[in-house]
């Protein structure tokens, strides 16, 4: 799969890597009948696309951004 991603695309690897490693961790092999990680974890990948914390958001006003450029 990684030869056939580096044949294909062209550019910087790190435009392309994070899918590669997603597609190959999640891809099903028939030799262990399940996907690498999986096995090896006994878990499914996630991948950190779209992790979140939930909590309650808190915005800072100017006074923030005032200390932060003085401390700088």
């Amino acid at each position: 799969m990684l030869r056939s991603c580096a044949l294909e695309w062209t550019g910087s690897w790190d435009d392309y890597i994070c899918l590669v490693e997603f597609a190959y961790n999640n891809s099903w092999h028939s030799s262990i009948k399940c996907a690498p990680f999986e096995m090896l974890y006994g878990r499914k990948y996630r991948a950190p696309i779209c992790w979140d914390q939930v909590r309650e958001r808190v915005i800072e006003g100017p006074e923030m951004i005032e200390v932060t450029n003085a401390k700088v």
